[in-house]
């Protein structure tokens, strides 16, 4: 029988229903808040993948196109593949409970987040965020949750808990952010909020607004995750067992003896490729001397090899005070870069930092070449693209090159939420903004590369950008009272550590940051060192960066097309196009230049050839100009009538020449001096209150046009 559970979240109820749908799921949740509906499922299987030592978890997080009503586009009119919304959504979930069940769980996990209905004022994301924890709290499936996700925002100083989408728009901040329920060793009904992943934007808001409202959100958690601990309660089933590896302690010491000199070795190694190379041989190695011969152990020595790993690099830099490629806790690898390297592009850079290594190419275009975003909650148009690239080469492997996969869009989402808040407005460069970056070599911070290296390339390409952006990755080792906060982290460091913290800003602030975290949560003294570091690493780099370029070029790019924004009427639009588009063909055939026309009467040219854009402006102004007093015009007779005639000065304008203005002798009929389509030499001599406009061809004569 189906029960519903409901409390007050972000001011507004909050209801999730249960025992309602989708009974064959381990657990089901329907997730109701204000008129926004997601169904969410989890299902795990009930056998053990074999010979694997991670947890095979799917996200899909999907919008129906019915939920707001519409009808998907398309010849197949159905939901296609999963859009850049519906990717980043995915992720935000499957990051936050990935590291929250536990380990040696290899059984093949799905949550599936199912948006039916919604409004446009509560966010599907936390609904789904609320529905996944819920749904793994009430199955079989273990998990250390409850998980709570909200998004904060800040208008006017004031910090808002699952703002609008109006109010997201109005603010200078938006991050979401995730805690999990963790109860102190003392016991009680007392509990602690915990930060276990944050993601978002900001236009350059400080380190102590930012603090302020993680505070915020994570107070703000605590009626959701009392549902949750009431519905758990209520309905939850009993945690399935499941067989976990247990390690042999006799191998473990065979292969410690066997790999430890190798692994040490390997570690005291600074360049990548040369330490992979010795891990990759210590690997082989110990399984040569320690694997069984039916390689029924071959797991083990893996599962065991990894923990060494992670270990011996732990050990050297929070015990020995060294990091791999000898900097301190708080340095920057050594950077270069270059700019207008690629010279038939309208604006590159070259970015290294250390081993990586980002190229940026931007290109400008006009905004015929805007992106157009068909999201259930209604159109959007971006003028700001940004796309990252991760070719397997970047990382000295061979594979196939397909499409971009859910971590290349993740990064490219992040690296543009850090761009746009230095970005010119559309009113004052009127451009389509397009960055790609290749990445040609990794070995950690690939994204923060591209929030570098695209910086440049907007200056390079002459975009007069508010500032300079550059970006840091931060990681974290803990061990008991020892805490380690390390700048600008290598991969073999993200892979090890605690934490992955990626902030973005300029020296006037943050615009973006993106925080993961495999521990249970860090202390607000941690979070303001993390910040504090990450700050004084992102003014060192735009430093340097500012070496390279310190400002926009004046110019932009000769091969970029230069734009002319000229304002019409929007009831003269009709006379620029034309009966079925026949003046603006007309002019683009003529100038070759690209015209763009919107609503309110904005008029767009964009050519390389500034004559032939003179051309198309002189053009459209004779198209849209008006009739002046005084002024003689060559007409076209348009009608006949016995009073005069009709006659069209300029497109879509006429005038009446009555009969007594046609001639200085008086004339009997208007045909025996005009007919239809005769050119004629008119004077406008009135324009009346209502626009009515009278012509004279006898006060024309003997003038030129």
């Amino acid at each position: 029988m189906s029960e519903i559970y409901s409390t007050d979240f972000a001011g507004r109820p909050i209801s999730i229903k249960v025992n309602y749908v989708a009974g064959q799921a381990n657990g089901a949740v329907l997730v109701t808040y204000g008129e926004t509906v997601v169904l969410v499922t989890a299902v795990s299987e009930k056998s053990k993948r074999e010979n694997i030592d991670f947890l095979p978890l799917t996200v899909d997080y999907q919008e129906m196109t019915f939920a707001a009503g519409k009808i998907p586009g398309g010849f197949f009119k159905r939901e296609g593949r999963p859009n850049e919304k519906e990717i980043l959504t995915s992720r935000l979930i499957d990051r936050s409970i990935r590291p929250l069940i536990p380990k040696g769980y290899y059984y093949e996990t799905q949550i599936v987040a199912t948006v039916l209905s919604l409004d446009s004022e509560n966010g599907s994301d936390v609904a789904a965020m609320l529905g996944a924890s819920t749904a793994l709290g009430i199955s079989d499936i273990p998990f250390n949750g409850p998980i709570v996700g909200v998004r904060v925002g800040r208008v006017g100083g004031t910090f808002i808990c699952n703002p609008s989408w109006a109010e997201t728009e109005d603010g200078d901040l938006d991050i979401f952010l995730v805690g999990r329920k963790v109860v102190p060793g003392s016991g009680g009904n007392a509990y602690d909020v915990n930060l276990v992943m944050l993601e978002g934007g900001a236009r350059e808001v400080s380190e102590d607004v930012l603090v302020d409202a993680i505070k915020f959100g994570l107070d703000s958690m605590r009626t959701a995750i009392e549902l949750q601990d009431r519905l758990v309660q209520a309905v939850g089933k009993e945690k399935r067992s499941f067989h976990r590896l247990e390690l042999d302690e006799e191998l473990k010491r065979r292969v410690i003896d066997a790999a430890e000199g190798m692994l040490k070795d390997a570690y005291a190694t600074p360049m990548k490729m040369e330490r992979s190379r010795k891990l990759s041989d210590a690997r082989d190695a110990v399984l040569s001397q320690c694997a069984s011969e039916d390689g029924s152990n071959i797991l083990m020595v893996r599962m065991i090899l990894d923990e060494m790993e992670k270990k011996i690099l732990r050990d050297m830099i929070l015990h020995e005070k060294k990091r791999i490629d000898g900097r301190s806790y708080a340095d920057i690898r050594p950077i270069s870069s270059e700019v207008g390297l690629l010279p038939r592009t309208h604006g590159s850079a070259l970015f290294t930092r250390g081993e990586t290594q980002a190229l940026a190419v931007l290109t400008l275009g006009t905004s015929s070449d805007e992106q157009r975003l068909d999201w259930i909650s209604g159109e959007e148009f971006r003028s700001f693209m940004l796309h990252y690239n991760f070719p397997p080469y970047s990382v000295g492997e061979a594979r196939f090159l397909r499409g971009p996969g859910r971590r290349e869009i993740g990064h490219g989402a992040l690296a543009r939420r850090a761009l746009l808040p230095i970005l010119p407005s559309q009113e004052g460069f009127p451009y389509t903004i397009r960055v790609v970056s290749e990445i040609l070599s990794s070995n950690g911070s690939s994204s923060m590369a591209t929030v570098c290296g695209g910086s440049l390339s907007l200056m390079d390409a002459g975009v007069p950008v508010a500032d300079v952006v550059a970006g840091v990755a931060m990681g974290l080792l803990k061990e008991g009272e020892t805490v380690v906060v390390l700048t600008d982290i290598l991969g073999d460091e993200d892979h090890a550590g605690d934490m992955d913290f990626k902030v973005c800003g300029t020296k006037n602030g943050i615009t973006a940051l993106q925080m993961d975290i495999k521990i249970d949560g860090i202390t607000e003294v941690i979070l303001r060192q993390a910040l504090n570091q990450a700050k004084e690493g992102r003014f060192f780099i735009i430093d340097r960066m500012k070496e390279t370029l310190a400002q926009p070029r004046a110019e932009i790019s000769a091969y970029a097309p230069r734009i002319i924004t000229l304002k019409i009427r929007p009831d003269r639009i009709r006379d620029v196009i034309g009966t079925g588009g026949k003046n603006i063909r007309q002019i683009i055939a003529e100038t070759g230049v690209s015209i763009d026309v919107e609503d309110d009467g904005t008029v767009m040219i964009a050519s390389n050839d500034m004559e032939a854009s003179a051309k198309a402006i002189d053009m459209i102004n004779w198209l849209t100009q008006d009739a002046e007093v005084g002024k003689i015009y060559m007409g076209t007779v348009k009608k006949v009538v016995d009073f005069g005639a009709f006659v069209e000065i300029l497109p879509g304008t006429e005038g009446l020449v009555h009969i007594s203005q046609l001639a200085k002798e008086r004339v009997n009929k208007v045909t025996d001096i005009l007919n239809e389509g005769d050119k004629v030499p008119v004077k406008v001599i009135e324009i009346d209150r209502n626009g009515k406009i009278k012509l004279s061809r006898k006060e024309a004569l003997n003038h030129n046009v």
